[in-house]
């Protein structure tokens, strides 16, 4: 159930399955769309604003299940994350969007409907958004959500390499996402599955008391010592919320500690995350992990 690779004149539909944004942080993405030859549609309730939310519960679904549907959309493109979609799970049919074969992309708070997705066959990606390509980014930034869309090779050559950890390579599915959402997931019936898998991880704004919480909570469950290999992006914005009433240890030192015990093949500060630096990676597809060399190489396309 892999999506067809874009071509122009099709259709993108902008989606608020989380938070809510301002229209103006989506003229940037939206032009850059448009000047690659796609057309763009926001969604009805893509703008509204309720609460914490862009919208109620019930609209939002309903617009990530027009946009699924409606046979004119190519692809499905989250506007921001935030928080919200886990609350989206009784409106939605989860099997019809994997069924669709639409290509679907975000990060952050969307997570919660990559790892679904994967599970149900269909390929997504972990792409910067609206509201964060309405911050400068470097070129190979731009390229990557690019070749994401066409189907071609989402990292390219500019892009940096991860840090080595722990060497090793190893080939699976890649997975994962923002850690808080994988943690989030444990003991529902949408819980990520990492066994065998290349898993992305990465988180925003968390104290790093909170970044350890996590991480031993992923240990504990079973999940990522069961894993193939970890590519660990940035925990943004985490070394400044250090509580002044717990030591705070920088989340590097904290991330080398929790996961080298693993023995897994292992990066940090592979460039995708919250930071400026975001490669668009494909998830639910196979890919070929170089820890030793602080590549990722994907086997496949995410296409069909």
């Amino acid at each position: 159930m892999k999506p067809r690779a874009l071509v122009p004149g099709d259709l993108i539909s902008f989606v608020s399955p989380a938070s809510a944004l301002d229209r103006e942080k989506l003229d940037f993405s939206i032009a850059l769309l448009e000047g690659w030859g796609y057309r763009v549609r926001l969604e009805d309730h893509a703008l509204d604003s309720w609460g914490l939310f862009a919208g109620t519960d019930a609209d939002r679904a309903a617009d990530l299940m027009k946009a699924f549907t409606d046979p004119e959309v190519a692809a499905v493109y989250c506007t921001r994350g935030g928080y919200g979609c886990a609350r989206l799970f009784p409106y939605l049919d989860l099997d019809a969007m994997a069924a669709s074969g639409k290509m679907f992309l975000g990060f952050s708070d969307i997570t919660v409907l990559h790892t679904p997705l994967n599970r149900r066959g269909l390929p997504t990606v972990h792409a910067p958004m609206g509201l964060t390509l309405h911050t400068p980014r470097e070129p190979w930034v731009y390229e990557s959500l690019r070749q994401a869309f066409i189907g071609g090779n989402p990292i390219p050559d500019e892009a940096p390499k991860g840090t080595t950890l722990i060497p090793g390579v190893v080939e699976g599915e890649v997975s994962g996402g923002c850690m808080i959402l994988m943690c989030d997931s444990l003991g529902t019936p949408e819980s990520v599955d990492l066994a065998g898998k290349i898993v992305l991880i990465e988180d925003v704004d968390e104290f790093p008391h909170r970044v350890d919480a996590m991480l031993t909570h992923l240990i504990n469950s079973g999940q990522l010592g069961s894993a193939a290999g970890l590519v660990i992006g940035e925990m943004t914005r985490t070394d400044e919320k250090a509580d002044p009433t717990i030591k705070g240890t920088p989340w590097r030192e904290i991330v080398k500690e929790r996961v080298m015990p693993l023995g897994l093949p292992t990066v940090i500060d592979f460039p995708f995350g919250h930071g400026k630096q975001m490669l668009s990676l494909p998830q639910g597809i196979r890919a070929r992990f170089d820890a030793g060399a602080g590549t990722l190489e994907y086997l496949e396309s995410l296409c069909r």
